[in-house]
This record gives structure tokens, sequence and C-alpha cells, in this order.
């Protein structure tokens, strides 16, 4: 292979012209949520190296098209070639990280059917660059991606949100093949990709920490020329195509799909475009005890708890037989805050090995109960009050603070945690602990009955939580508890103030008959 990177600008960015570019077609959970489908393992397709183009590069959208499109990417390139890379080793074979725009034309993507060959190898349909971050000082879980265009952030998403790890598709790649030095891998695109038009400038940058690869940008100008039918097919659209080339029907301009509409195939993949999801990576099941909980959570029952402190439920729930009701040993990061939420929750088993193998990457358990939270929840974690490791960090929190979650409660370790409590969204925990997820803990399952802080959470049950903690309320029971709660802070109130007067707590705290007709003769 010849090094054009001293004389080909193109590749001035890349320590030599790659000899393969990989694509992944679905890699984001947000991508994959919106396209209505989620993997069960990635797929590919190549990209010729001709297509790659530096920053400040223009592209052009070929005259009798309408659908060329952007993806932000991060990009990796290979640095130690290798062949069947075991998933632990992958990470090392990686040299460096950089920006892409996985740039294509929807108009030629259906004739291509997945392979993408036309609608994704023009060229300057691959600009890299403009600088590398060495892999080596660098979290391949923490990575930042954010596309702007036109100035306008329109993707901000994190390798938090991939449903596969990074380094799993350096493994997967070289079962195949051998991946050599150079080698480009694309590692997808999340949610907001979209349509660019002539004049347009598009911008995608890669970043971690104070690392970054600057900003990649690419200017969109209009083509001149036609195709010739005679040597191969025209340009087509359809709605499908320009629904997932806008991103939505909506962004497309297009009427919404009926309810009972047969889903329509998807070219990238082969699968339904409406179909493809399993139950379990669904947001919230149309039976889910979350949205029957939600129904009773009315915006009135809500603010009579959030009038109420959570001693008085506590002493209320103990009336009723219920003593093992509060979540023991988590304290607020953010003391002053009351919370009052459903229930979501996600359990960790105790952390081995071989499992946190087969569980702890990918679209885990602990990745898709972040991204089912919806507004008004409460993410409760089992951490079976283990503080040697952190159950969650500052994008995670972000996350659910993006999705309108009303608060987490771990009785596990928080790790980033000035970074945890500057997101904002209230946290109840055990503690810091710089430790990631992997060295106690395996993610398992969401959406379970859960044990927290010696509490038995299920989906779906109300939370309070204030200053003295958190405490777990049966939504059947809710009403009734908290109607009482406020009749008793009332009678406590009055106790107060006969306190304040003088008078002796014995006979008044509780009231005897005579405390209780005075008062109630003060009510009438």
């Amino acid at each position: 292979m010849t090094d054009d990177t001293t004389t080909d600008p193109r590749f001035a960015a890349l320590p030599m012209r790659p000899g393969k570019i990989v694509a992944i077609h679905l890699s984001y959970a947000s991508r994959a949520d919106q396209r209505g489908r989620r993997p069960a393992a990635p797929s590919y397709f190549f990209k010729p190296s001709s297509s790659v183009a530096a920053s400040g590069a223009a592209i052009e959208r070929p005259e009798g098209t309408e659908l060329l499109a952007f993806e932000g990417e991060i990009a990796l390139v290979i640095g130690t070639p290798g062949r069947r890379i075991p998933l632990a080793d992958a990470w090392d074979h990686v040299g460096w990280v950089t920006a892409a725009n996985d740039f294509g034309l929807y108009d030629l993507r259906a004739n291509d059917k997945g392979s993408n060959v036309r609608s994704k190898g023009g060229d300057g349909y691959t600009p890299l660059g403009p600088a590398l971050i060495d892999a080596r000082i660098v979290d391949p879980a923490d990575l930042r991606l954010r596309t702007w265009v036109n100035g306008e952030v329109v993707q901000d998403d994190s390798t938090a949100g991939l449903i596969f790890p990074l380094a799993q598709f350096v493994a997967d790649l070289s079962q195949h093949f051998t991946l050599e030095t150079g080698d480009v891998i694309l590692t997808g695109t999340p949610a907001g990709s979209s349509v660019v038009q002539p004049g347009d400038v598009v911008e995608v940058e890669v970043s971690t920490g104070a690392l970054s690869t600057g900003r990649l940008i690419t200017h969109v100008t209009q083509g001149a020329g036609t195709f010739d039918a005679a040597v191969g097919s025209l340009p087509a659209v359809d709605d499908l195509q320009r629904a997932e080339a806008w991103g939505s029907r909506e962004a497309a301009g297009l009427p919404a799909m009926a309810p009972d509409s047969a889903p329509e195939p998807s070219p990238e993949t082969g699968v339904s475009a409406n179909t493809g999801q399993s139950a379990a990576h669904s947001p919230v099941l149309a039976d889910s005890p979350v949205l029957e909980a939600a129904s009773i959570l009315t915006p009135e029952l809500k603010a009579k708890l959030e009038a109420v402190p959570v001693a008085g439920l506590s002493g209320q729930l103990r009336k009723r037989g219920l003593n093992n009701v509060t979540i023991d040993g988590v304290r607020p990061m953010h003391p002053g805050r009351k919370i009052v939420g459903t229930a979501r929750t996600l359990r960790f088993v105790p952390g081995r090995e071989d499992l946190f193998t087969s569980h702890g990457g990918g679209y885990n358990a602990q990745k898709r109960a972040f991204d089912a939270v919806g507004e008004g929840e409460i993410i409760v974690i089992e951490a079976r009050g283990e503080t040697g490791s952190g159950t969650l960090g500052d994008i995670l929190a972000l996350r659910a603070h993006a999705r309108g979650a009303t608060a987490i409660v771990t009785d596990g370790g928080v790790r980033d945690y000035d970074a945890v409590a500057a997101v904002g969204i209230p946290v109840y925990s055990n503690g810091a602990h710089p430790a990631v997820l992997g060295r106690k803990h395996v993610p398992w399952d969401v959406d379970v009955a859960v044990g927290c802080g010696g509490t038995t959470v299920e989906p779906g049950d109300i939370l309070v939580g204030d200053d003295d903690g958190v405490i777990v309320i049966p939504p059947a029971l809710a009403e009734e508890v908290v109607d009482a709660a406020l009749k008793q802070e009332e009678e406590d109130a009055w106790i107060a103030d006969r306190v304040r007067e003088g008078a002796k707590v014995d006979g008044l705290f509780p009231m005897n008959a005579e405390w209780r007709a005075r008062y109630e003769a003060e009510r009438a």
C-alpha cells in the first residue's frame, strides 16, 4: 500500500490512506429507537478510500437529487494489525480516534439494498479529521460526539449511548478479515442525522475531557451533471426514504402513518422499519405497572405528597402495618429538594467476570433503564448496599435528566460525583466511589422488583424523598396515607404552638381526651 498522506490532502489527517473503511449500519440506541428497530448484532458495509475528504472540503449534492444526509460519527483508526482479536484485547489494536461524517444520498439507497455502494461511496462522502486522538489515553466508553449544521447543534451523544461497545466492532470484524494499520471503522451515528442543502455547513467533533479532534468542516454545494440510465439505475425517492433521511415523517413534511399501516421494509438492513424491537427493550410495555402508577399519581396527589414530610408519611404507613418501606443508607446529593415520582427499577447482581462479559457490554440493562425512564419517574437501582463501585456517572445522569426523570435513587456509589451533582437531577446514593461498574456489579435486569436500601421496590411504586430519606408507598394506599398525613400535620402544628406557649407534652403529645376536645373546638 502506498502512503499518499504526504501528497494527497484528502488523507492529511490520517497516518496513511486506509486500505479499508468499514461502517456500521445501526449502533446508537437513540438512532435505533428512532428507526423502530434494534439489531441483535452489528451489521456493516464498506466505503471506498476514494470517498475520504479533509476538513474544509466540499461535498456535492448531485443534480436532480434531494436527500443528501449527514451522519456525524466517531471513527476508529487501526494502529496494530490483527486477525481474530479477542474482545478483551480489541481496544489495544485501535491506534487513534477521530471525527467522521458518513454522508449518504438516500436517492440511491433503495437500489443498493444495504450495500450503500453508490449511496455512500461518492467522492467526498467520508470526511475525516481534522486531528487524531491517541486511543491509548482515552476511555472508549466516555467519548462525546457532536454535530452542528450552520452553527446549530443537531447531534449530541456519547459512547454511553451505544448498543455495542466500540471494542466489539474491532473484535467482530477481525473474525472475518485481517484489520490492517490505517483501516478505518465508522462506528455509527446517533439520532439527529438529517438532510442538508447546498449552502449548508456541517461540523463534527469528537471529544473526551480536554481532548478534542477539532471540528471537521464540510461545505455542501450543488453538483452539475446527470446520471445515465443506459449504464445504471437512476436516483429515485419515496416516502420511506424521505422519512429516514430527514429523521422522521414529521421532519420530512409527511402526514403521520395510520396506526394499522403495514410496516415498510428498510433497504438498510432488510428489517421492517416498524418492528424488530423486543418487548424487553421497549421503553414502556402497554400493561406496565409504571403506566398504571402514573395514572394514580395525578397532579393533585403529587401536590399533596410534596406538602407532607417523609417522616409524616412514614408514621402513617407504620399505623397501617408497613414498617419496611424506607430506603436505608442513602443520602441526598441535593439537600433541601423534595422528590415525588414513580419507580423505574434497575437490578445489579454481584460482579462475576464471565457474567460481566456476557451482560456488561453493549446495550446492557443499565443503559436500557436510563434510555427508558420517562418524565416523572425515579430510577431505583439495586446495588445491594455495595459502596465499592459506582452505579452511575455524569453521562447517565445527563441522560436521565434529558428524559425528564424526577430523580435517581441507588443504594450503591456514584462516580464522577461532582459532575453528577452539577447535572442538577436529584440523586440519593450511598456516597462517592471512582470505580467503574464492572468492579462489583453486573447490570442484570430492568422493570422488576428490586431490593434497594433494605426495602423492596416494585416498578410503579410511589417514592417520596426529602432530607430525612426516601420512602416507598404502595400506589393503592397513596391517597389514604397522604390525607391522613396532612391531617396529622395540622394536629402536630397545633400541638407545637401549645408547647411554645409553655404546655407540657404529657397528655398533649399524643393528645388525651381533654386536649382533643380543645383542639376540635378550636378547629370548629
